[in-house]
C-alpha cells in the first residue's frame, strides 16, 4: 500500500480520534504537519493498522 497525503487528510477528517492523534504527534515530537501526517500513516494505517481498511476504501474512491 502506498502513502498518499491526500487520502490521509481525508481519513483524518473522517475520524476525530486521528485528528486528535495528529495534534498530539505534532506537539510531542515537534514535527511539522506533513511529517506528522506521514508518521500517523505508519502508526495507524500501514502494516495492518486499525485504519487500514478505511484508508483502502478511500484509496479506491480516489
Amino acid at each position: 500500500m502506498k502513502y498518499s497525503k491526500t487520502i490521509m487528510t481525508k481519513l483524518i477528517n473522517e475520524h476525530r480520534e486521528l485528528h486528535d492523534e495528529l495534534k498530539k504527534i505534532k506537539v510531542e515530537m515537534g514535527l511539522e504537519k506533513n511529517l506528522a501526517i506521514k508518521a500517523l500513516y505508519h502508526s495507524a494505517v500501514a502494516d495492518n493498522g486499525p485504519y487500514m481498511k478505511d484508508y483502502q476504501a478511500l484509496d479506491r474512491l480516489h
